[in-house]
């Protein structure tokens, strides 16, 4: 992928930047392209070599249609629980790295609704903090709309999102015990016919 200076880029894991420039630098006798990129959250310069963006997976900002679906995943009530910290910590993790907003979006989702029962580890409540941060400067900036507007839409779409898991929890815990009476009386019907 390719772009020019003026573009809005995402940097995985660090957000959105600007590429001011397109240069050519000779380092340890190799010479190759670079993009330098203004980082807007933190104003700092990145330079990215050229024949490494798709490996670190640089991409432009989503457009305004895209927006849309990030709200529609936010509040679809579809989250990922591991109970094992380690296995969730380690996916959350490598989600994280891919630079997909939808990645993030996940990790968003499964960590939000497990801080709301128990108290996230430090490591997780950074990650949760810096997957919020991603999610809501990306669309901000796509939108032109303030961030605390937008951390605000984003909270109420995922207040929908776990009302919804809820329900359909509720849902499959009554159907399992629904299955579980039908078991009981038919085992408690057979042991009458035997006896």
């Amino acid at each position: 992928m390719t772009f020019q200076a003026g573009d809005k880029v995402i940097y995985p894991n660090h957000g959105l930047g600007i590429i001011e420039n397109i240069e050519t630098k000779t380092i340890l006798g190799t010479t190759c392209g670079f993009y330098q990129l203004r980082m807007l959250a933190s104003e700092t310069t990145v330079l990215v070599p050229v024949d490494n963006v798709d490996s670190v997976g640089l991409r432009r900002a989503i457009d305004d249609e895209e927006v849309e679906g990030l709200f529609t995943r936010l509040a679809d009530g579809k989250i990922e629980s591991h109970q094992n910290w380690k296995g969730r910590f380690k996916d959350n993790s490598d989600r994280m790295r891919t630079g997909s907003i939808y990645d993030v979006v996940e990790v968003l989702k499964s960590l939000m609704y497990l801080s709301k029962s128990k108290s996230l580890s430090f490591r997780e409540k950074r990650m949760l903090d810096r997957a919020k941060f991603l999610v809501v400067s990306e669309i901000a900036e796509v939108r032109h709309h303030p961030m605390p507007q937008i951390e605000e839409k984003v909270d109420e779409a995922l207040e929908r999102s776990f009302a919804a898991k809820e329900r359909a929890d509720a849902r499959a815990a009554k159907l399992k015990s629904a299955k579980v009476t039908v078991t009981v009386s038919a085992t408690a019907r057979r042991a009458v016919r035997a006896s």
